[in-house]
C-alpha cells in the first residue's frame, strides 16, 4: 500500500490533521505556541497542517535530518533549530517549561495515533489481511494500525514493524520489556525510523498488538528503494523498511497469504535518490 502520494508525501498528516482538530483553545487562538521535533516528515506534516490554520509554531530536527526538510518546514513559516538527537526532548522540555509552549508529539500522541488508525481501516476495507507490514520509526502509524486491526475484531492477521538495524529503538523495546532510548547516535540512512527514544504510549500498543518488530540493514534499505525506482515509485528510505524486509524473504509463512507492505513517505530529492542508489 503506497501512501507517498499524499500531499505531504507521507503518512504523518493523517495523525497531525487529528491532533490539530483536538488543540487547546488558547493554541487555536494563537495564544500558545506549538513546538514539536522531526526528523522531517512529521514536521512539513505539522507545518502544513499550522500553516493551512494560520497558527506558527517551532520544530526540533537532528543534525542528521536532510538539510530539503529543514527549508521545506521553514518555508511554511516554522522556526527551525537543529541539534543532536539526544538533546531534542530535554531541548522541547525547556520551551514547555520556560515559554509555555505546548508540544505536539510526533509520534508518541493518542490523537496522532488515532488519526494514523484511518490507515488499518483503510488497508480492512480494501482487502481481507493475512498479514501487514508497516515501517517503525517512534511506531505511531504502526501502534494506529494496529489498534484499528484488533479493535475491528481482527486477531488472526500477523502485524509486523520493520525498524532499521542501526537505530533499533521498538526491536530493543520489546527485548527489554519496557520503552528504550538510543544509546548512540545513529547513522542510518533512513533518518525518519531513529527518533531518540521509543514512546511509552506506542511501546504499550505495540507490545499487545504487534507480532515482532523486524531489522533491515541500510544495505537492505537501499536495495529496497532501487527495486521500488524501477518499478516506478519514489520512495524515501525511511519509507522503504517494510519492503526491504518483505523483499528479503524476513517475514514468515507468507505463501499463498494477502500480505500488505505499506509504503510511507516519498520525501527525497532527486539528488538524493541518485546519490542513495549509486552507493554500494
Amino acid at each position: 500500500m503506497c501512501i507517498t502520494v499524499m500531499n505531504t508525501g507521507s503518512f504523518k498528516i493523517r495523525g497531525v490533521v487529528n491532533q490539530l482538530e483536538n488543540l487547546t483553545d488558547d493554541a487555536k487562538e494563537g495564544k500558545r505556541r506549538l513546538v514539536t521535533m522531526s526528523a522531517g516528515n512529521y514536521g512539513k506534516a505539522f507545518a502544513i497542517g499550522l500553516h493551512t490554520i494560520g497558527l506558527n509554531g517551532m520544530v526540533l530536527m537532528p543534525l542528521n535530518a536532510p538539510k530539503v526538510r529543514r527549508t521545506i518546514i521553514e518555508s511554511y513559516g516554522m522556526t527551525v533549530e537543529t541539534m543532536e538527537t539526544n538533546e531534542l526532548q530535554p531541548c522541547v522540555d525547556k520551551y514547555v517549561k520556560e515559554d509555555n509552549m505546548m508540544y505536539l508529539h510526533s509520534y508518541d500522541d493518542a490523537n496522532l495515533i488515532a488519526g494514523h488508525a484511518s490507515l488499518g481501516y483503510e488497508i480492512m476495507e480494501d482487502c481481507d489481511p493475512d498479514v501487514v507490514v508497516v515501517c517503525c520509526g517512534g511506531g505511531g502509524v504502526l501502534a494506529g494500525v494496529a489498534c484499528a486491526i484488533r479493535m475491528a475484531g481482527n486477531t488472526k492477521c500477523r502485524i509486523y514493524g520493520v525498524e532499521a538495524t542501526e537505530a533499533p529503538t521498538m526491536h530493543q523495546s520489546f527485548e527489554t520489556g519496557r520503552p528504550s532510548s538510543l544509546d548512540k547516535k545513529p547513522t542510518t540512512i533512513a533518518a525518519g525510523l531513529a527518533p531518540p527514544y521509543a514512546g511509552q504510549m506506542t511501546y504499550d500498543i505495540c507490545k499487545e498488538y504487534v507480532d515482532e518488530i523486524l531489522l533491515v540493514t541500510d544495505d537492505e534499505i537501499r536495495k529496497a528503494m532501487k527495486t521500488l525506482y524501477h518499478m516506478g515509485l519514489v520512495v524515501e528510505p525511511s519509507g522503504c523498511a517494510a519492503f526491504a524486509a518483505y523483499r528479503c524473504g524476513k517475514i514468515p509463512d507468507i505463501s499463498d497469504k494477502c500480505v500488505v507492505v505499506v509504503l510511507t513517505g516519498g520525501n527525497v530529492t532527486p539528488h538524493e535518490v541518485d546519490t542513495l542508489l549509486s552507493m554500494h
